[in-house]
Order: structure tokens, then C-alpha cells, then sequence
């Protein structure tokens, strides 16, 4: 997860205090929105990406990619919450069913342990699997504003996870960090080659050959699909 510019780093969302809860809701059982399967085989798909050298990051900024955790589907709640939502267990909302106050992560992905999750002084991420400053260096600096909003909120691209792996990840691509959780090594490989592919960005060689390496390891793992459309909604800007 890249940190934020523009004085709203992930750490502050993340982190952010929630002053005035009043009364809690229970929230219903976890909503069923995680990306599907049926795009094939996640080892095969990773020949249909493109092979190119990592791009300069001249003129990377967050805020190319809009302001943070935008409503693109129009849901009405933020990106940020929808996967707390997503990913939470045991979910209680302040003030109605949008804004999380907390929940249970188990496991968390990334380190395979149970997290708790408290709006104000939580250790849980929401992780861009293919990290924006990692795809603005592999297509996504060529790109309009509208198809970056997407990206960065996209739930294929989203994952809840321990702040503290997550952010030893830094802009890292396949090549260069995998989650120490080994067992899910595989779902998350395909899942960035899923978004990768999605949204046309490249890889490098080495990208390409340690993808290939995690995935030839379990090669009837599933390429995720679904997620939002590539082109956020006209009323999204970005600087």
C-alpha cells in the first residue's frame, strides 16, 4: 500500500480517529462481493501480458488517481468501507450501515492471523494489490484520469489486511514481495496478474518469471474476475 500525498496518508485512513459514535448497529453476515473466478487459469493468463521494462516514476502523485476511496459504484459509502465491509467478520457500523467501527479480520491474508479491527486504532490496511505507484510505472502515467480513479478503487485491486506486512510491501511488484503467509501466495499472484491484465499494465521480466514461478506451483489456481468498470464515473476528477 502506497502512502497517500497530499497530507492524507494510508496510515491516517487507516488510522483515522472517530470522535462522536453513538449508537452501534450489528452489521449482517459478510456481503458475498469478493471477485469471482471464471477467467481461466491464472499461470496461462500470465503469457498475455505484456513484457516491458519498469517506466520512470517522474510525476507520480497519489492524487493522480483521485481523491481516496471515492464512491465510484455509487453505493453510497466509500471504497474504504465497502471492503472493511467486504473482508470484516462480526461488522458493527456507526450511525447506519456505511461507516465500519469495527470488525474482525480472520485471518488477515498477508500474516494469516486474526486481527481485530477498531475504527481510530486499528492495525488493518486496505491494500492496492498492484500498488499505484508500481502500475503508474507500467502504464497507468499514460492513462486519462478516469481510468486511474478506477484502478484505485476497483475491489479486485482491494484487499483488508495487517497493517504491519502490508506495509513492508511498500510499491513492491511480484518480483520483489510476496505475503509471508505462503498459503496465499497463489490467490494473490492472481490476483495481480487478474488486474494487470484488466487494465492492460505490464510487467517486467522478472515480474513475469516470479509470477510464473508462484503460480506453476498451483496451476489450476483460479484468475479472479469482476470488479468495477475501468472508467470511473464522469462526475470523478483528479488533479
Amino acid at each position: 500500500m502506497e502512502r497517500l500525498k497530499g497530507g492524507i496518508a494510508v496510515a491516517a485512513l487507516v488510522l483515522v480517529a472517530v470522535t462522536g459514535c453513538k449508537e452501534e448497529t450489528e452489521g449482517s453476515s459478510r456481503p458475498d462481493e469478493r471477485p469471482g473466478g471464471g477467467g481461466g487459469a491464472a499461470l496461462a493468463a500470465v503469457d498475455s501480458l505484456t513484457v516491458k521494462g519498469r517506466a520512470p516514476k517522474t510525476g507520480y502523485d497519489r492524487d493522480k488517481f483521485g481523491s481516496p476511496w471515492a464512491d465510484t459504484d455509487s453505493n453510497g459509502c466509500g471504497t474504504r468501507d465497502d471492503i472493511l465491509k467486504r473482508d470484516l467478520e462480526d461488522v458493527k457500523f456507526k450511525d447506519g450501515d456505511c461507516t465500519v467501527a469495527s470488525g474482525v479480520l480472520d485471518p488477515d491474508p498477508y500474516g494469516g492471523k486474526e486481527i481485530t479491527f477498531t475504527r481510530g486504532r486499528s492495525q488493518v490496511d486496505i491494500d492496492h494489490l498492484v500498488a499505484l505507484s508500481d502500475a503508474w510505472q507500467k502504464g497507468a502515467g499514460q492513462w486519462d484520469a478516469s481510468k486511474r480513479i478506477a484502478l484505485a478503487n476497483d475491489p479486485l485491486n482491494l484487499l483488508a489486511v495487517d497493517a504491519g506486512p502490508n506495509r513492508s510491501k511498500g510499491d513492491g511488484d511480484a518480483a520483489t514481495w510476496l505475503p509471508p503467509n505462503k498459503s496465499y501466495r497463489c490467490t494473490y499472484v492472481a490476483a495481480q496478474v487478474a488486474v494487470k491484465k484488466k487494465y492492460g499494465l505490464w510487467v517486467t521480466t522478472a515480474e513475469k518469471a516470479a509470477m510464473k514461478s508462484v503460480l506453476s506451483g498451483c496451476p489450476d489456481q483460479e484468475l479472479p474476475s469482476g470488479g468495477n468498470p475501468t472508467k470511473a464515473p464522469a462526475r470523478f476528477h483528479a488533479d
